[in-house]
């Protein structure tokens, strides 16, 4: 089994969800998962992507990932996507490999053949349209300005309250169907961690995929394994 570091706090609503799912698979599987969690503080973050400070930004996280591969973790999660803009600065500052969200969003979206979707997720996430890092062929489309700052108070709600609001949550269902009719979007990415408060796959009640499962089924596909493979 391959231990996991995970960096937390960002924010901690994603954290405890990536913990929950986390154990409750690798339970099923009767397998007890080798986890490393430490803290980060999600205001910092930010306000390191604001600036632009993305050497910084990789720098403050690997400072996490060294102290829980000290701890003895073999690869490193980030529970959230935003954070994942800096990963290209991050391979710098650090040697221990990364579960890397955007790869495992890149594989589904391969495997089920989607080809035009929109982001749900913070501003920074939906206006960078995943920085490039999907593979060439997928078309993101961008909410309209109205909608992207609708989405983005939504989000930085969730991230401050810890708590859903209903309103929101209409408010990102009318917009999905207006992205659908309008933009001819085959399927929204939930592409912020701390949505998961909101709503599923399940129960969003559009076409969607959640991005944070695909992560967590990668991390217990890796804590499940045995070692060497």
């Amino acid at each position: 089994m391959m231990a996991v570091g995970i960096v937390g706090g960002l924010g901690v609503g994603a954290t405890v969800h990536y913990y929950e799912k986390i154990t409750a698979a690798c339970k099923a599987r009767g397998v007890s998962p080798d986890l490393i969690v430490t803290h980060a503080d999600v205001e910092h973050g930010q306000n390191l992507i604001r600036a632009g400070r993305l050497d910084d930004l990789a720098a403050y996280l690997a400072g996490f990932i060294e102290r829980m591969a000290r701890a003895g973790a073999e690869t490193a999660v980030l529970p959230a996507v935003t954070p994942h803009i800096c990963k290209a600065e991050l391979r710098r500052h650090t040697s221990v490999p990364l579960i890397d969200i955007v790869d495992c969003l890149g594989a589904e979206l391969t495997r089920s053949r989607l080809r035009r979707v929109a982001l749900f997720g913070t501003v920074f996430t939906m206006e960078g349209s995943l920085w490039g890092q999907l593979q060439p062929g997928i078309d993101i489309v961008t909410p309209q300005p109205e909608e992207i700052a609708f989405i983005g108070r939504a989000y930085q709600r969730i991230l401050d309250t810890q708590v859903a609001d209903p309103d929101d949550a209409a408010g990102l269902r009318r917009i999905a169907a207006d992205l659908q009719r309008r933009d001819g979007v085959e399927a929204i990415l939930l592409a912020g961690t701390d949505l998961a408060l909101m709503f599923d796959e399940k129960t969003a009640g559009f076409p969607t995929l959640d991005v944070a499962r695909l992560h967590i089924d990668a991390i217990v596909e890796r804590l499940c394994a045995p070692r060497g493979m």
